[in-house]
Parts: structure tokens; C-alpha cells; sequence
């Protein structure tokens, strides 16, 4: 698949990329609350997370073996397309950037099937939910601050916020997402679990 950076059609292409991802969450998020009869709150916390599995495992893992194996702007991979896009914003994810590798590789490695069993237990309704949610939180949060922080104290030189769809779209949009929802998990988290122990100590 041949790449042309900035192209209208390279662009609509990478987003369609995520919006098809997005409502093959839905569907999936459809019958799971159906079928487990999941409140809207749940309802809404798996599609989160049904999302964010599809993320890790079609967009990262394949670039995560990609950089393993060589450099995403040489690759010819069909996988390479929407992370050579990518890179215009941030030209780390183009040239295997050890940082962001290891990262990913934490990311596809744990927090992938971290994601996958906190669906599960939502569904069945487990008290150990919200310690794995806890722990997905967390990661994608040390995820999203060690992507940019090393980059941020030493000067931003890999960031081009030059243009208004790299900045705000690319660089702000997508990766505020793994912020302020993990954020918003963890708070939920912190006050169902505040709720469990009051009422554990309240029974002794």
C-alpha cells in the first residue's frame, strides 16, 4: 500500500481506521450488554475497553513487531501506514524510538490482556474488577506520561505542532483520550472501593 504523507486521502484513511474500530466495539459492546444485562454505567466501561483491546492489539502490536524488526518508515507493511501518518506529528514512532518500543511492548504485552480480563469481570460482576481496572489505569497513564515527558524536558524536538491536524488531532485529541478516561475509571474505582471497605468495616 503506497503512503503519501499528508494526503487527504492518507489522512481519511488512518481516522477511518479508528472509526471502524470504534463501531466494531460498539457491536461487540451491544451483545455483551445484552447478554450479561450490564447497567449503562458498565455498558459504557466496556465499550472503553473493548475499544482500547482493539487499539493495542490491531494498531500497536503491529507496530510494536514492526519496530522490533526494523524501522516503520522503511516498512511496506500495510500495518506501517497509519503509524508513518503518525510519525509526521511525532517522528519517534517512525524510527523505533526505544522509549516508545518498550512501551508498547508493556502495553501489548500486559495491559492488552489486562483489558480482556477486566471485561470479563465486569460481565460476571467480580469484586476483583476494579483492582484489574486500577492496574490498567495506572499503565495507560505511566503509558501516556512517559511518552511525553522525557520528550517534553528535553526540548520537544521529535513534536511538529506546525500544523493544526497534528497538534490538535493527532497529538492532543487521541492521546488526551488515554488520559482523562483512565482518569475517570480511576476515580470510579477509588470511590467503589472506598464504598466496599466502609461497608466491610461497618459489618465487623
Amino acid at each position: 500500500m503506497s503512503y503519501e504523507p499528508g494526503a487527504t486521502s492518507t489522512i481519511l484513511g488512518s481516522l477511518s481506521v479508528t472509526v471502524l474500530q470504534l463501531v466494531a466495539a460498539q457491536l461487540i459492546t451491544a451483545r455483551l450488554i445484552r447478554g450479561y444485562k450490564l447497567g449503562r454505567a458498565d455498558g459504557l466501561i466496556v465499550l472503553w475497553l473493548v475499544w482500547d483491546t482493539m487499539v493495542h492489539l490491531m494498531l500497536e502490536t503491529p507496530f510494536t513487531v514492526i519496530s522490533l524488526q526494523g524501522r516503520i518508515i522503511d516498512s511496506d507493511s500495510i500495518f506501517a501506514v497509519v503509524w508513518k501518518e503518525y510519525a509526521r506529528a511525532d517522528s519517534r514512532w517512525g524510527i523505533s524510538d526505544p522509549t516508545v518500543v518498550c512501551l508498547e511492548i508493556l502495553t501489548c504485552g500486559i495491559c492488552l490482556p489486562l483489558c480482556v480480563f477486566n471485561i470479563y469481570g465486569i460481565c460476571k460482576r467480580s469484586p476483583w474488577r476494579h483492582f484489574v481496572q486500577i492496574t490498567v489505569c495506572i499503565m495507560e497513564l505511566y503509558g501516556g506520561w512517559m511518552t511525553f515527558g522525557p520528550e517534553w524536558i528535553t526540548g520537544s524536538k521529535a513534536l511538529d505542532t506546525s500544523d493544526p491536524i497534528l497538534l490538535w488531532l493527532y497529538l492532543f485529541f487521541f492521546n488526551f483520550l488515554w488520559v482523562i478516561i483512565p482518569a475517570a475509571l480511576l476515580w470510579q474505582s477509588w470511590v467503589d472501593s472506598c464504598a466496599a471497605f466502609s461497608l466491610k468495616n461497618k459489618t465487623k
